[in-house]
C-alpha cells in the first residue's frame, strides 16, 4: 500500500509526495533486500557477461555546477543502464523470492522514472553512440549490481530530487 499515495492515477497532484524522501528511502530498503537476497546465491545469480552500470561515485564540485537537466540526464541515463542489468540478471534466475526482489527492484526503477516524468523531466532514450562511457563501469556479480543501484539511489537520485525545483516551493 506504500506507492499508492503517489502512484494512483486521477490524484489532485502525485507530484508533492516525491519531494518527501521516505518514498525513495523505500525503494533503498529494497534495493538493500535484494542485495542481500543475491550475495547468499551462487549458481543462479552468476552472471556470464559483465554488466554495465553506471558510476555511482557523486563529485560535488562537478555535480553542483551542472544544471538541473545535465543532472537528470545523468540519472536517467544511470536508471536505464540499471533497469537493463538488473532485467538481464533476472532472465537467468528461476528462484521465485530471488525473483520477487530483482522485479520490485526493477519496478522501483521504472516508478521513479515516472517520478522524474512528474517533475517533466524528459525520459531518456539511449541512441547509439550516445552514451558517456565514462561515466559507467562493469560489474561481474549480482551483489555488486546492487550495490551499485543502492549507491546510485542514495546518491545522484536523491540529489536530483532533492534540489528538484518542484521541491523547494515549499521552502522558501
Amino acid at each position: 500500500g506504500f506507492h499508492a499515495t503517489w502512484s494512483r492515477p486521477g490524484l489532485p497532484s502525485p507530484l508533492r509526495p516525491i519531494c518527501d524522501l521516505r518514498v525513495l528511502d523505500h525503494f533503498i530498503k529494497e534495493a538493500r533486500d535484494a542485495e542481500a537476497a543475491v550475495r547468499v546465491c551462487k549458481e543462479e545469480c552468476a552472471i556470464a557477461v559483465s554488466l554495465l552500470v553506471p558510476l555511482t561515485r557523486v563529485d560535488f564540485g562537478v555535480w553542483e555546477k551542472k544544471n538541473m537537466e545535465e543532472q537528470a540526464l545523468e540519472v536517467q541515463t544511470g536508471l536505464w543502464l540499471l533497469s537493463k542489468a538488473i532485467s538481464s540478471l533476472r532472465a537467468s534466475v528461476s528462484n521465485s523470492a530471488l525473483a520477487s526482489h530483482i522485479d520490485i527492484s526493477v519496478q522501483n526503477i521504472a516508478s521513479i522514472g515516472q517520478v522524474l516524468r512528474s517533475l517533466s523531466i524528459q525520459d531518456y532514450v539511449p541512441i547509439a553512440g550516445g552514451l558517456d562511457i565514462q561515466e559507467t563501469w562493469r560489474v561481474s556479480s549480482a551483489s555488486e549490481l546492487f550495490q551499485v543501484h543502492i549507491n546510485f539511489l542514495r546518491g545522484k537520485v536523491r540529489l536530483l530530487l532533492a534540489n528538484a525545483p518542484v521541491c523547494q516551493q515549499g521552502i522558501s
